[in-house]
Order: structure tokens, then C-alpha cells, then sequence
């Protein structure tokens, strides 16, 4: 999921298609919460696994310049990365989200803190 957005991001695409899994709508959920994407909606069609999220991104500018400039993967599977509710990193000094995986559900790094929830590291997004 991440890379395709990345990749829709650097072809300025104002669509990037992802595989429906509860996983991706919670991102995509988040990202929306947070303003890094304007919107998004599911696309149920035949079987499946043929069903999508259309995320919407969102630009900025007469230029489009994309508003997410990174996306880092942070927890891979073959390294997890684990954080407690104090060890949660600041991204870019507040600017940037890191989206956790926890017990009550994937939430940002903000609502982590504020909830006294550690868990996954999932993502950095700037």
C-alpha cells in the first residue's frame, strides 16, 4: 500500500488503487484523519479479492506539489519494530505522523500518546 501511494504520489496521479484489507482502510482511515489524503472509498466489484480502496490524494499549489513528501516503512517483517508509550518517536519534529499498530487499533503517533498506548511501528509519513 505504501509504495503505491508513493508511487502515485511521485506520477502525480490524484488516484492510487489499493488491495481492500482491514489493515489498508485503517491507514487510509488515518491518513484521512490526519489530512495527508483528501479522501477515500471502496470499490466492491466482483469476487473478493478483486475488491479496492481508492484513495484521493491530496496536492497542494497550481504546481501539485504532493503533500506526502515521504513515506518511510519503518517495521518490516523479517525486523518488527516494538515501542512502549514513551519510546513513540516525534517525526520530523511534529510535522510528520508515525502510524502504530496497538491492541485498540491502528491509530497515529498523537493518539498513542494520549491514549498511554505503545505498540508496531508501522510507518513514518512527512
Amino acid at each position: 500500500m505504501l509504495t503505491r501511494i508513493r508511487n502515485a504520489n511521485l506520477a502525480k496521479y490524484s488516484i492510487a488503487e489499493v488491495p481492500n484489507t482491514k489493515i489498508n482502510s485503517n491507514i487510509a482511515n488515518v491518513l484521512q484523519e490526519t489530512g495527508f489524503i483528501d479522501s477515500f472509498e471502496f470499490k466492491l466489484e466482483g469476487k473478493l479479492s478483486q475488491h479496492k480502496i481508492l484513495i484521493y490524494l491530496k496536492y497542494k499549489g497550481k504546481i501539485r506539489e504532493p503533500v506526502i513528501t515521504t513515506i518511510k516503512r519503518v517495521s518490516k517483517p523479517g525486523l518488527r519494530i516494538y515501542a512502549g508509550c514513551k519510546d513513540i518517536p516525534i517525526v520530523l519534529g511534529g510535522l510528520g505522523i508515525a502510524i502504530i499498530s496497538t491492541s485498540k487499533g491502528i491509530m497515529d503517533d498523537k493518539q498513542a500518546r494520549s491514549n498511554n498506548i505503545g505498540g508496531e511501528i508501522l510507518c513514518y509519513i512527512w
